[in-house]
């Protein structure tokens, strides 16, 4: 089944993921370039936030949302062993088809067909982490009678927590639709016993800002110097590079004209008979601060 989407419209409002992310839609998302190179850059956005130790160990990690298996794959290439949790079969069997061709790039992965607004059915402690790519924002969204929002963000990031080993990290880029929902999902984490915050990725740009909320497990307060720090804005920071110079070059001409001005102020109290002091290479320097 597929479901014909207005660029105005966005997708969980359109239909359940299971029915949206279906049968020839499911196959068009897999194969279209653009949706490739946006969730490849944003998993492996995900995957530089996780900040995991650099050993020989691969890592177990979760991947909740996995879709065809496009940020599975990023985890892959990272060297780590995976499981994918998605709520779409078409979806499944996609990135199923693309294990088995490769079976040497799923380095021992798994898949599983799960809803995950209705908790993850792991052991305690199963994963060194886990990363989550424009999913978590649809359960915000009632799908059937039986959904409460609230309830299944609780019941998901619940369940979470106590898969994750103590001290690991979590990843959620996702795309909120109101500043109330992302005050929601960072709430219903941080209650479930979460600490960490929002990073956002070039704020000042409409086009291309991207949100993620970092997640520790087992540590709730966490230094908000802790909290890795968004990227910049490509256009900001050439403001900011320029105002830095030119506020360097500024400074350069101030202390040109000062040094300038000082030496001709010798000069006329020189002619006047008053005793003064040669100018050197240190006139018109800055001077330390006086202890």
């Amino acid at each position: 089944m597929s479901i014909y989407v207005s660029s105005s419209t966005r997708p969980e409002h359109a239909a359940p993921p299971e029915l949206f992310y279906g049968g020839v839609a499911a196959k068009k998302y897999a194969t279209n370039t653009r949706v490739l190179e946006i969730q490849t850059e944003m998993a492996n956005r995900a995957i530089e936030l996780l900040a995991l130790p650099e050993d020989a160990c691969p890592k177990y990690l979760l991947d909740i949302g996995c879709g065809s298996g496009i940020s599975g794959n990023c985890l892959s290439e990272a060297g780590n062993v995976w499981v994918g949790v998605d709520i779409s079969r078409d979806m499944l069997d996609i990135a199923n088809e693309s294990m088995v061709e490769d079976p040497t790039s799923a380095n021992g992965s798994d898949l599983l067909h799960a809803d995950m607004g209705n908790g993850l059915p792991f052991r305690l402690g199963s994963f060194d982490g886990a990363i989550s790519i424009s999913a978590v924002q649809w359960l915000c969204n009632a799908d059937r009678k039986s959904h409460e929002p609230l309830k299944r963000l609780q019941k998901f990031f619940g369940t979470l927590y106590k898969c994750l080993r103590k001290g690991a990290r979590a990843v959620f880029q996702f795309y909120p639709e109101t500043p109330e929902q992302t005050e929601l999902i960072t709430n219903m984490a941080m209650k479930a016993g979460f600490g960490g915050g929002l990073v956002i990725d070039y704020p000042h740009s409409r086009k291309i800002r991207k949100y993620y909320l970092v997640l520790f497990a087992g540590m709730p307060n966490i230094p908000k110097s802790e909290i890795p720090k968004g990227r910049e804005d490509p256009v900001s920071q050439h403001v900011k590079n320029e105002n830095s110079r030119n506020a360097s070059s500024s400074s350069g001409k101030k202390r040109k004209n000062l040094k300038e001005f000082i030496i001709k102020k010798k000069e006329r109290d020189r002619k006047l008979g008053k005793e003064v002091r040669p100018p050197s290479k240190y006139t018109a320097r800055s001077r330390g601060p006086k202890f």
